[in-house]
């Protein structure tokens, strides 16, 4: 093996090895990383612990439109835009970006809503046009909205938030 393909294939264990860190599943891996099937499972258990889970990607568009899945989303999508003027291609400022999204979720306290695998499902539906950002004609923050969704009047989750928002359920009584 050439000096060059040792030097290509530890770049791509790292980038491997980064992306399981932030929780990629294996297809994303396989999309993304040029190593076999077998040693991306190998990998993703040993530093996992564990078998990479099984089953399809998130496919719907609507989870990204509840009330705090859209806050977390349009702040991540945010700071993916941003991002990419700032990396070196698309996987960079994905993972730029989420790292950034984790770090605002943990400063404040809050519960991350957005897992590494939801995000990237978030970058592919605005690329393939599915999802886009409106302007809120209340705050002028852009967030996430279905593609076709009239924007004339739209006025965001954070100036409108429905009835029931950030109410914790009440934990029963005890028994007396």
């Amino acid at each position: 093996m050439s000096q060059k393909s040792v030097l290509q294939e530890a770049r791509e264990v790292q980038l491997a090895v980064q992306l399981i860190e932030l929780g990629a599943r294996l297809q994303f891996l396989e999309a993304e990383v040029d190593l076999s099937r077998e040693r991306l499972v190998r990998l993703y258990k040993e530093i996992r612990g564990v078998s990479p889970p099984k089953g399809l990607l998130p496919f719907s568009t609507d989870w990204y439109m509840t009330w705090m899945a859209n806050i977390h989303a349009s702040m991540f999508y945010n700071v993916y835009l941003h991002m990419q003027a700032h990396a070196e291609g698309r996987l960079e400022a994905l993972m730029k970006a989420f790292r950034m999204y984790r770090q605002q979720v943990q400063a404040h306290g809050d519960e991350q809503v957005l897992d590494f695998t939801r995000a990237c499902m978030l970058v592919r539906f605005f690329d393939s046009r599915m999802l886009d950002l409106a302007s809120c004609t209340r705050c002028t923050g852009r967030f996430v909205v279905h593609a076709n969704e009239d924007r004339r009047d739209y006025v965001c989750v954070l100036c409108r938030p429905p009835s029931r928002a950030g109410k914790k359920k009440s934990s029963p009584a005890p028994a007396a």
